[in-house]
């Protein structure tokens, strides 16, 4: 039901305060419905206090302002899942991240993965996001480096990227 809701948000192309009202009004009593119910299951004698049932109420229960922050924030997605879909190839690859010879290297390797992540996240090809930054990071200012990141890139620098010589020799 919830799904549904998100459905017809984004089916009505809603945003703001806009998509915030639609979701008081719709997905709201929907959660509240839910957390009432998790709140009986738990009151109710009969659930062994070891079974996945009981941990998964408890669960919910104790981070219910939490899984409640959508309601409140437009801009806050009902899940997580692009973010998972993103992060995929991460623990695909772990066994490749073994031989990353030093941990620093392990690191910069995460670093890497979640700038490519977040690339793909902002619809951003990664390869020419790198190409522009890695050029523009000595030269840029540094009250101005948040303008290098894959959101802020986008809209500064997005249109125009810096080229490599090496591109324009593999064509």
């Amino acid at each position: 039901a919830l799904y549904a809701v998100e459905a017809k948000i984004r089916d009505d192309k809603l945003k703001g305060e806009a998509k915030r009202e639609y979701r008081l009004d719709h997905a709201r009593p929907i959660v509240a419905a839910f957390f009432t119910w998790v709140q009986e299951r738990l009151d109710a004698q009969g659930l062994l206090p070891s079974s996945p049932l009981t941990k998964a109420l408890i669960y919910a229960h104790k981070r219910r302002a939490a899984l409640e922050v959508f309601l409140a924030d437009p801009d806050v997605p009902i899940d997580t899942n692009h973010l998972e879909r993103a992060l995929r190839p991460i623990p695909l690859g772990r066994k490749n991240w073994m031989f990353s010879w030093t941990e620093l290297g392990a690191q910069h390797v995460g670093v890497v993965q979640s700038l490519i992540a977040t690339c793909r996240l902002h619809e951003l090809d990664p390869y020419d996001y790198l190409v522009d930054v890695l050029q523009r990071v000595a030269q840029h200012p540094a009250a101005d480096v948040a303008q290098l990141t894959p959101r802020l890139w986008k809209q500064h620098f997005g249109k125009a990227p810096l080229r490599s010589d090496i591109s324009s020799r593999a064509a």
